[in-house]
C-alpha cells in the first residue's frame, strides 16, 4: 500500500511489485483520512509544539519525540486501527473527497 503520491514511488519498487504480481490498492493520493500514521505524527507534532521550551537540537528533538511517543496510550493507537473500517467507508461514500475524520 502507498498513497499513490509520485514522490513516494520509484521505478525499483514498481518493478519489484510487477515481478511479484502485486497490485496496488486504489488509494486517494495524500489522504490523511486513510493513513493512521499521519494522525500519530500529528499528535506527536502537537505535543512537541506545546512544549514550553522547544527542542533546540536533533538530540533534544529525538528525546522529546520519544517522550511524546511514550505518552500516547495504547488505547488511542487501538482506536485509530479500529476506526479504519469507518474511515474507508466514509472515503468511499464521498468518492475520495473530504471526510469528517
Amino acid at each position: 500500500m502507498d498513497d499513490n503520491a509520485p514522490c513516494h514511488r520509484s521505478v525499483l519498487v514498481d518493478d519489484f511489485l510487477e515481478t511479484k504480481n502485486i497490485q496496488r490498492m486504489l488509494w486517494p493520493a495524500n489522504s490523511p483520512d486513510l493513513n493512521p500514521i499521519e494522525l500519530v505524527w500529528d499528535m506527536l507534532g502537537r505535543q512537541i509544539a506545546a512544549l514550553s521550551h522547544p527542542p533546540s537540537s536533533v538530540t533534544e528533538l529525538k528525546r522529546a519525540l520519544q517522550e511524546a511517543w511514550n505518552r500516547l496510550s495504547p488505547q488511542l493507537i487501538h482506536h485509530l486501527i479500529a476506526s479504519m473500517v469507518n474511515r474507508c467507508a466514509a472515503c468511499l461514500a464521498v468518492r475520495g473527497d473530504h471526510t469528517p475524520y
